[in-house]
């Protein structure tokens, strides 16, 4: 495997384990409430969303990574323009 496989595969994985952590959490605070069943609630959450998260990320990473290149690079050609 290289490198650039290996970072792929860490990216996603570290990637999705926060935004599925993070996501779950804030969504099962806002339905049910930080009550005496909140860490078990988030903990089912989690276990449920992060394996969607991870192969999203890993299906759309690449895309959304050019996405974001594109426009970052055509506003920065954009504002190098004379009268810009």
């Amino acid at each position: 495997m290289s490198d650039t496989q290996k970072f792929r595969w860490v990216f996603s994985f570290l990637m999705s384990l926060l935004m599925s952590g993070v996501m779950s959490g804030w969504v099962t605070w806002i339905v049910a409430g930080l009550n005496g069943h909140f860490f078990a609630s988030w903990g089912s959450a989690f276990i449920t969303a992060w394996p969607a998260a991870f192969t999203i990320v890993m299906l759309c990473a690449p895309s959304v990574q050019r996405l974001s290149q594109r426009i970052v690079m055509t506003r920065h050609v954009a504002a190098n323009q004379p009268g810009a």
